[in-house]
């Protein structure tokens, strides 16, 4: 790896790879890998993706202090990475899984969970969502 490290550092314009890592030492960039997974956050396998034209949809979620989110499931595939603040990640059937800020998410697929902000500050995540034109990327409990 380090031959290969060496190798790239012209190419790269002063940028090493370490791993998944890119770092370069001229203009302060990083390139950080947050979470790489098969698994869900309670160690399921994720699903194959659904077959057809691949839709990508990325959201900014806001929850307000104190606020929960409504019981859901997701039928796609669907990462993100908590801004700021703190959520829990409660499963209808199981564990509860607590982030804070920076923290990245595999989310459960087609098992139902919510969110919480048990903070005194609004949480702020971003996840990104790989379904299909037609298919949703969330389901409310009825």
């Amino acid at each position: 790896m380090v031959a290969l490290t060496l190798l790239l550092l012209p190419a790269l314009g002063g940028c090493a790879v370490r791993g998944d890592d890119l770092a370069c030492s001229q203009g302060g960039i990083v390139n950080r890998e947050l979470i790489k997974t098969t698994k869900s956050w309670d160690g399921k396998l994720l699903p194959p993706y659904p077959r057809g034209q691949p839709e990508v949809s990325i959201r900014r979620i806001t929850i307000p202090p104190g606020a929960r989110l409504p019981m859901h499931k997701h039928p796609v595939i669907n990462a993100g990475v908590l801004l700021r603040g703190r959520l829990d990640v409660v499963k209808e059937a199981g564990p509860t899984l607590h982030l804070k800020e920076g923290d990245a998410i595999a989310e459960l697929v087609d098992a139902w969970h919510y969110g919480f902000n048990p903070g005194k500050t609004p949480a702020e995540i971003i996840v990104v969502y790989a379904g299909t034109p037609g298919l949703p990327t969330t389901v409310v409990k009825p």
